[in-house]
């Protein structure tokens, strides 16, 4: 079946979103820090970098993938950030990886 050029399908446009997703998960650091977030619920982006081998602003820049991916959330809390697991990204990366 033919498409005309520039016309995307529903289902190319889901994979299109699960491999943005599974780009921001392509880092094993990341994956890390999505664990470290499921076990305590809440963290401080300070606690992340006392549990991870990794400088401060690296894990700024991977704490603002996972953000930017809609697998995190971040909350202002005084000058600090506190972060947690989007459930909502998470329930979507299951769902699309279970499409497969």
């Amino acid at each position: 079946m033919a498409r005309t050029r520039g016309t995307k399908s529903p289902e190319h446009a889901k994979d299109v979103e699960l491999a943005r997703l599974a780009k921001a998960l392509g880092h094993p650091a990341r994956v890390a820090i999505l664990k470290l977030l499921v076990a305590r619920g809440e963290c401080v982006c300070g606690a992340i970098v006392d549990e991870l081998p990794l400088a401060q602003a690296t894990v700024s820049q991977h704490l603002k993938v996972l953000k930017d991916a809609g697998l995190v959330q971040g909350e202002i809390d005084g000058p600090r950030v506190c972060y947690c697991i989007d459930p909502a990204g998470i329930r979507r990366i299951k769902d699309l990886v279970g499409g497969l």
